[in-house]
């Protein structure tokens, strides 16, 4: 398992060597990026937002009004209880999302292209095993 994590580092490590400067471009944070993100998933409440965030309440909100003023969030009344409100990313948010899921799309097509076909259903196959290890995690950790 050592090795795989370290393999795994290596690559990561070239990875944002080479999205660094494309990334760069789009004129957010990584904590703002996250928070983009899980907002997409859908309306959420603030305490919904700050849960899956991982983070306080006061930190969401702060980031929130942030990303409202940047026009990429925005907030509205829950259909039920007007006093609560519901935070979701605007369609200027999800444009940015896919162009940095295109980004990664791009750059994986470049490098499965530059491999040998053998190889390229060999990563695949570890995409399918990583995909069920993640399942598993996520069923456990209910």
């Amino acid at each position: 398992m050592n090795t795989a994590l370290l393999a795994y580092e290596a690559l990561h490590e070239r990875l944002v060597a080479l999205h660094t400067p494309d990334v760069i471009d789009v004129s957010l944070t990584l904590a703002q990026i996250k928070v983009i993100y899980v907002a997409a998933a859908g309306p959420l409440t603030m305490g919904a937002l700050a849960e899956r965030l991982g983070t306080t309440l006061s930190t969401t909100s702060g980031a929130v009004d942030r990303l409202v003023r940047k026009g990429l969030l925005a907030r509205r009344e829950g259909p039920e209880d007007r006093r609560q409100v519901l935070v979701e990313a605007t369609p200027t948010a999800l444009e940015q999302i896919e162009r940095m899921s295109e980004l990664g799309r791009s750059r994986l097509r470049q490098m499965l292209m530059s491999m040998p076909t053998a190889d390229v259903t060999t990563v695949e196959h570890a995409i399918r095993l990583m995909t069920d290890a993640v399942t598993k995690v996520s069923e456990e950790n209910r």
